[in-house]
């Protein structure tokens, strides 16, 4: 009876798990038109979807309850927004549903239509880099190795074998944004800013590192996006504001913390070349966060966006500190504005951040005209 049993259990699972594989593999034949068939997101909290809220369990969060989610789902979801962020709106131009977090459904989901892996306050590097070498403790308890791994997991159960080349040559992955919040935990926390200058290579070599294991695992689509100009972020502003003009460019930003994202962003810029040209086969693509985000500092108009250096929600001219939760003060309709939170963006500001990724100059090629 035992072996009849243990044989039943075997039979179930090798079954199960062929079901599993058959369901991602058909995945985006049905409804979706998209070229990609599923998209795989790394990065932080600008594009988690839930991955924090499930991490933190029962514990309290600003980001559980409203305003959080207020603009278009109507109730918080785990994004760090008043509605939807970058992986939504690429996910919906590209013809696809709204790819879940991974965490939630871990090892029960099939993820048909891909899995974000993202999570709020991750790094690029992991926690000990900052201890060991910068006795500097980082708040965030996932880092990009982690959710690389998280990853490999996931393919391993759905994908084992040949199928991982096959999955993955017909996925869109997204490595980044990642890495800000390498500088920022330095930065906010007034370290001296020239030894920032420090991390650079090794948060550009983690990222390309981890392209390189994506590739080597049969990815062909990889869009590795820049750093935004911190230096128009409201709580840098409030945090490093000066009475010296020089120290503002003509958009009121501070010109020392933007010229810091552009050196990174060329760093990283570099390397994605570098990287392309050691394999033609692979579509590698830059998307310039930085540039479709000073679009909006530029033009605030066009975009409906009164003063895009104020922060809506729980700030006070660019931001007095004080929380983004269910007692914070809204200065208008999130519409309104760029700054969500004093370090977030608003749906709005995404919005038009992604338009310019997905159909402008901000992505060579734009993302919508990729495949």
């Amino acid at each position: 009876m035992a072996s009849e049993y243990q044989a039943h259990r075997c039979i179930s699972s090798c079954i199960l798990l062929l079901v599993g594989v058959v369901l991602l593999l058909s995945a985006g034949t049905g409804s979706s038109t998209s070229c990609y068939k599923r998209i795989f997101t790394f990065g932080d909290s600008i594009i988690d979807t839930g991955n924090f809220v499930q991490m933190i369990g029962h514990n309290p969060s600003p980001i559980k309850e409203p305003p959080y989610g207020m603009t278009f789902f109507h109730h918080p979801t785990g994004r760090i927004c008043d509605g939807r962020v970058l992986i939504d709106f690429y996910a919906e131009a590209l013809g696809l549903p709204l790819i879940p977090p991974n965490l939630p459904n871990e090892n029960t989901g099939l993820f048909p239509w891909g899995a974000n892996f993202a999570v709020f306050a991750a790094t690029a590097l992991p926690p000990e880099y900052f201890r060991n070498k910068w006795n500097h403790t980082v708040p965030g308890s996932s880092y990009l190795s982690s959710q690389l791994g998280w990853f490999k997991d996931m393919l391993h159960r759905l994908a084992p074998g040949d199928a991982t080349k096959t999955v993955l040559s017909e996925s869109l992955i997204i490595l980044g944004e990642i890495g800000g919040n390498d500088y920022n935990f330095w930065l906010l926390s007034r370290r001296p800013r020239d030894v920032v200058y420090q991390f650079i290579p090794d948060v550009v070599s983690i990222i390309i590192n981890t392209a390189q294991v994506l590739i080597n695992l049969g990815a062909k689509t990889i869009m590795i996006p820049g750093n935004f100009p911190i230096g128009c972020v409201p709580e840098y502003l409030e945090a490093f504001k000066t009475n010296n003009p020089a120290d503002y460019d003509e958009f009121h930003c501070l010109k020392w913390f933007n010229d810091f994202s552009m050196r990174h962003n060329q760093a990283l810029s570099n390397e994605i070349s570098r990287l392309r040209a050691q394999h033609p086969g692979v579509k590698l693509i830059y998307a310039d966060y930085f540039g479709a985000n000073m679009e909006i500092f530029k033009n605030p108009h066009i975009f409906g966006i009164g003063d895009p250096l104020r922060a809506c929600c729980g700030g006070k001219g660019y931001s007095d500190g004080k929380s983004c939760d269910k007692n914070a003060i809204l200065l208008g309709d999130p519409a309104n504005f760029a700054s969500w939170d004093g370090i977030h963006m608003t749906e709005k500001a995404y919005n038009a951040i992604s338009d310019g990724v997905l159909r402008g100059k901000f992505a060579k090629p734009p993302l919508l005209y990729s495949c």
